[in-house]
């Protein structure tokens, strides 16, 4: 996918806000998070999302995404922004980088299963094994910000 950027794009700061840039990312994993799961999908959640460079009115923004990983009902999506001038003809810059979360669901909006993702070649079983990692430490995070909450709400954690 590919956008170019206007004025009304802009930040205080005048370059294209964040919140634009984020858009364009999580429209294009639903995209192709849908295209492998055969359906719809939503975020569940946004992971390492770096900006690099900053993008500027006049800039054309690139979208690429990839299904790295593919579980039950979810899959990883990592997904790559890369931004050059309307009017230039140079090689586009990587602005910014991001892994989402999306899961697939049904009609009634109930996660469904997806296809498994098989990886092929040396650069994509390096981005599942990554994919997995990242998955660990979301799920062990999840637990111990559970068990914390537990523990504050019986009194445990409280001081």
């Amino acid at each position: 996918m590919s956008s170019i950027m206007s004025p009304h794009d802009t930040n205080l700061m005048g370059t294209v806000h964040g919140g634009v840039i984020l858009k364009l990312i999580d429209s294009v994993a639903g995209v192709v998070a849908a295209r492998h799961s055969g359906g719809p999908a939503v975020t569940a959640s946004l992971d390492e999302m770096v900006f690099l460079v900053a993008v500027r009115v006049g800039d054309v923004v690139h979208v690429e995404a990839r299904i790295t990983w593919a579980g039950r009902t979810s899959m990883e999506v990592a997904v790559k922004v890369t931004a050059d001038r309307w009017n230039e003809s140079v090689p586009p810059t990587t602005v910014a980088t991001a892994h989402l979360v999306m899961v697939a669901i049904d009609e009634e909006g109930q996660p469904r299963p997806v296809p498994e993702l098989t990886p092929v070649t040396p650069e994509d079983i390096r981005a599942y094994r990554q994919a997995e990692i990242r998955r660990s430490h979301r799920l062990a995070l999840r637990a111990a910000l559970r068990d914390e909450q537990e523990g504050v709400d019986s009194g445990e954690g409280a001081r």
